[in-house]
């Protein structure tokens, strides 16, 4: 296995990559995440884990493949955020209560010359939520710095009612199609 680079500061994703068995060290990249105008948010995903990626070759960690990574939670073709604030998490979780949305997971490696990407998309159904959950669950500090507001591998997986796609895309990283991205890097720059 080849070692590499892990542009992220997520010790979910350092947890998940190490799971997989890479040698790997871990840095963190400062990326304006902003979406641009009228950007879909499967351009936006990739193109953020593409930057994370690329940004850490930039910073010049070009002895091995970068890998960068992003994960949005998408509904009605709109990327959320990490919750501003109780209102905004509120809105959030009011908008995700009782129905389907997807959570789109980039994983992207990138070499001075070379640059991979993949977007994977799991369907993520929850159940319909109480206005006291929504207020418990904010004040455990577990939404704060999750995309979407919630954790599934954590005390948000008690909403989740039923996952169609990768469970492990929903907690930050894929790990059959990281592991085949990394096997296919090698293959195209041997």
């Amino acid at each position: 296995m080849i070692p590499l680079y892990l542009a992220s500061a997520s010790a979910r994703r350092k947890q998940l990559l190490a799971q997989l068995g890479y040698e790997f060290e871990q840095f963190s990249v400062d990326a304006d995440e902003s979406q641009l105008l009228n950007e879909p948010v499967y351009t936006y995903v990739e193109r953020l884990a593409r930057l994370k990626a690329q940004s850490g070759v930039a910073m010049g960690y070009i002895d091995r493949p970068v890998l960068g990574s992003d994960t949005v939670v998408v509904i009605d073709d709109q990327a959320l955020g990490k919750p501003k604030n109780i209102d905004d998490f509120t809105a959030t979780m009011k908008r995700l209560s009782g129905g389907t949305h997807q959570v789109l997971t980039s994983v992207a490696l990138a070499t001075e010359k070379h640059v991979l990407s993949t977007v994977v998309c799991t369907d993520v159904t929850f159940k319909t939520l109480s206005d006291k959950e929504i207020t418990s669950y904010w004040h455990t500090n577990e939404p704060l710095d999750k995309a979407g507001g919630y954790g599934i591998q954590g005390l948000g997986g008690r909403f989740v009612t039923h996952i169609s796609g990768s469970y492990f895309a929903v907690v930050g990283l894929p790990l059959y199609e990281t592991d085949r991205l990394i096997q296919q890097f090698v293959a195209e720059t041997a």
